[in-house]
């Protein structure tokens, strides 16, 4: 089919039609999912952090145990393994994804209860090593979701099922952070000491319990439709096909559009994230409280993101993934530009309020296009490790100019750096221009016409 059709059979949804796709099995199927993929993220990140410092770790080496986050950047490694290689015994019983899914999800709940059982003010090292397992299990399982939602719809659902996703993702990140915060609050025995193990303990049980839900999604799915897989004659062939053919394939099909296709995957979200390390910073130094922060920022602000992502979902459907991913870029500058006003205003929780609002609205109308887009690239042969591949590379470098952010606050102020944060999203809307010019959207997994 070629792109102008399919361009074509997305404007021709009505509004009624694009609206029931988030009641259909496979989207639904994708919230549940998303929450499996978005709990373990702050567990060991974020929630993490929190908790070890509680613990009296001084805040160097928490920083430094945020490098545990980078297996969800180098993921394209092990994805041609996720991508073709059998797990004995599960891959029969329950097909080539969802044995992945479930062998991930298991690691995930082993790593968390690990977690849960270690007291990082006695031995630290545990905590660290069950924080890598759940954040390997953690990106093998976004490496086997990727390729199961790819392959349960085509091209013109992609971007219902990235909303869906993004829904569940994102609710599971208010339970993991909002939430597991408030259950350690709740177990704390009365009158103890500012840090209490049992209480933590409680909370990551509870965390790796609330795994169950991706669990029980899986075991209840349906297995995509096998694709065939080409034969590999010896060990050497059994690995140019594994981990080389799913990189080549994608040269092969894009030539030249590929590097401004790499290029744009590569920045598409940078402004976000080299901000938003320096969020939480500023947010205290301008005198936020706690539980404001908490209530906007945790809760309300993963509300607007869903709501963002849902927009998103139905524009793309309605206007095509290119112009939304245009759209996108553009609110994601502008509203980095808003921080900027917000350090004027001083510790003001109605203005913290419109800005959250306009900037996760923004970010979620954005993630929806972008892995509505991202999937359109993807050769359904090798949609683990290409989406694996795309995915990674949209983190390396913002998450490297990020490391930098703090040096460059403490340089020349909150103001400025919002506002260079704002300007990194030109070449971004550029790319975007020159992306949609070159190398339309294809149907997933459709050659591209030269």
């Amino acid at each position: 089919m070629s792109t102008s059709t399919s361009s074509n059979s997305a404007v021709a949804l009505s509004w009624r039609q694009s609206f029931k796709v988030y009641l259909e099995a496979p989207t639904l199927r994708m919230l549940a999912l998303g929450f499996s993929a978005g709990l373990p993220l702050l567990l060991v990140l974020g929630t993490l952090s929190f908790r070890l410092r509680e613990a009296g770790i001084d805040r160097a080496t928490i920083g430094f145990l945020t490098w545990v986050g980078l297996a969800y950047g180098f993921k394209w490694c092990w994805a041609p393994l996720v991508d073709r290689l059998p797990i004995p015994l599960l891959t029969r019983w329950l097909g080539r994804r969802r044995s992945w899914l479930l062998l991930s999800q298991l690691a995930i709940i082993g790593g968390l209860i690990g977690m849960a059982v270690s007291d990082p003010k006695l031995a630290l090292m545990p905590v660290v090593w069950c924080a890598l397992v759940v954040a390997f299990g953690s990106a093998t399982q976004d490496i086997a979701l990727d390729a199961y939602r790819i392959e349960s719809a085509d091209a013109d659902r992609q971007a219902a099922l990235a909303a869906a996703y993004q829904t569940g993702y994102r609710l599971a990140m208010i339970w993991a952070g909002a939430g597991v915060l408030w259950i350690a609050a709740r177990a704390e025995v009365a009158n103890a000491a500012n840090y209490d193990p049992l209480a933590w303990r409680t909370a990551y049980l509870c965390m790796a319990a609330s795994m169950g839900v991706g669990i029980l999604t899986v075991l209840l799915s349906p297995e995509p439709a096998a694709k065939a897989l080409a034969p590999a004659k010896n060990m050497q062939d059994w690995l140019l096909i594994t981990l080389i053919e799913p990189f080549s394939d994608f040269f092969k099909r894009y030539k030249w559009q590929a590097a401004l296709i790499l290029a744009l995957i590569a920045v598409y979200r940078i402004s976000d994230i080299v901000m938003g390390v320096m969020a939480n910073p500023f947010y205290v130094d301008m005198g936020f409280t706690k539980d404001q922060v908490a209530g906007v920022t945790k809760v309300y602000g993963v509300i607007m993101t869903l709501v963002g992502a849902f927009i998103g979902g139905i524009l793309s459907m309605r206007l095509g993934v290119m112009r939304v991913l245009m759209l996108g870029a553009l609110l994601s500058a502008v509203s980095n530009l808003l921080f900027a006003w917000l350090g004027s205003q001083g510790a003001n929780v109605n203005a913290l309020i419109w800005v959250i609002s306009a900037d996760n609205l923004s970010s979620g109308i954005a993630s929806a296009a972008f892995i509505a887009y991202l999937s359109s690239l993807t050769n359904i042969q090798y949609s683990a490790t290409q989406y694996a591949l795309f995915s990674s590379l949209m983190l390396l470098l913002p998450k490297f100019l990020a490391g930098f952010s703090g040096q460059v606050v403490n340089s020349v102020g909150y103001a400025q750096f919002f506002t260079g944060t704002a300007l990194l999203g030109l070449p971004v809307i550029a790319l975007v221009f020159l992306a949609n010019r070159y190398t339309p959207v294809q149907k997933t997994g459709e050659t591209p016409s030269s």
